[in-house]
């Protein structure tokens, strides 16, 4: 038996698997602010769907900035009662078994990736739009290496204040995350009609942030996800691609976008860690900058 989580700044999945091919039943939950009551929760929902079975293994995603050694949350504004606690370790204990950790859009670019819009595709650039904005770029199959981590939604796309200058930084995320629309505009993303012109105002302000994906990551696909893209209302995607070939220019050709066709990317991203590792344990392998034990 395998399980798989995907701990997010609003809910927190589980998900097990008897033969790391197909994922059951999925358990979904409120994400507690407080670091125990989290890794209790998280904890029980994997013994009740494992239904007394003993588990071998398990992986899974967190929302925020990992150490370097992916076994803890280093930095999140949401999640700060979790900074500088031991997961994986903590996990591992509770479980009985060893935990694997990374970053939750990480393991949701490796899950559309091997399973959903960038299945076939060699270079993947996947990017979340939600509570927050995350992403990662997938490569052959793999998460690309990389020193610290993705952090897309932190990129610098409007220094001078002139695209928004009612946003609390320069940063990508304070444009076009649901929290940051709740905050400048005093309404969930939810509350606020399809045909309000704000969300063609935040494809624009997306397709900024898509120009650097582009010519920094030179990707096949990009493919987005989260709910200010899935949700209803959403950013329109025909809106982001209009709005990116407009800044790309002559440049550069614009590559295909595409929605993320998993709800559960993160649960099939950590299935698709877990199978590498498994791999790489009986090949007595690293992964990574991480030894496997």
């Amino acid at each position: 038996m395998y399980a798989f989580f995907d701990i997010g700044g609003t809910k927190t999945r589980v998900a097990v698997s008897r033969d790391l091919a197909s994922i059951g039943e999925i358990s979904v939950c409120d994400t507690p602010r407080g670091y125990e009551e989290g890794v209790a929760a998280l904890v029980e929902r994997v013994r009740t769907l494992a239904g007394g079975e003993h588990v071998s293994a398990a992986a899974g995603g967190i929302r925020g900035v990992l150490a370097k050694d992916r076994c803890s949350l280093a930095r999140d504004a949401v999640l700060s009662d979790w900074q500088d606690r031991p997961l994986s370790s903590d996990l591992a204990e509770a479980l009985g078994a060893p935990v694997s950790l990374e970053n939750d859009a990480a393991l949701a670019a490796l899950g559309e990736a091997h399973h959903g819009a960038g299945k076939g595709f060699r270079i993947v650039a996947y990017h979340t739009i939600s509570t927050g904005v995350g992403g990662a770029r997938v490569v052959n199959g793999r998460i690309d290496a990389r020193h610290s981590g993705f952090e897309p939604g932190h990129q610098s796309i409007d220094i001078d204040k002139t695209l928004a200058p009612e946003a609390a930084s320069a940063d990508l995320e304070d444009y076009i995350s649901g929290a940051a629309v709740e905050r400048r505009y005093g309404k969930k993303p939810r509350e606020i009609p399809q045909s309000d012109p704000l969300w063609n105002e935040l494809a624009r302000l997306l397709a900024y942030g898509l120009k650097n994906s582009v010519v920094y990551w030179s990707p096949e696909i990009i493919v987005l996800g989260g709910s200010m893209i899935l949700g209803d209302p959403r950013i329109p995607l025909d809106e982001v691609e209009r709005c990116l070939k407009d800044v790309l220019g002559d440049f550069l050709p614009c590559p295909p976008l595409r929605a993320a066709e998993l709800g559960e990317g993160g649960l099939y991203g950590a299935l698709e860690l877990l199978k590498m590792e498994d791999g790489a344990r009986r090949l007595g392998d690293v992964d990574g900058n991480r030894k496997i034990k």
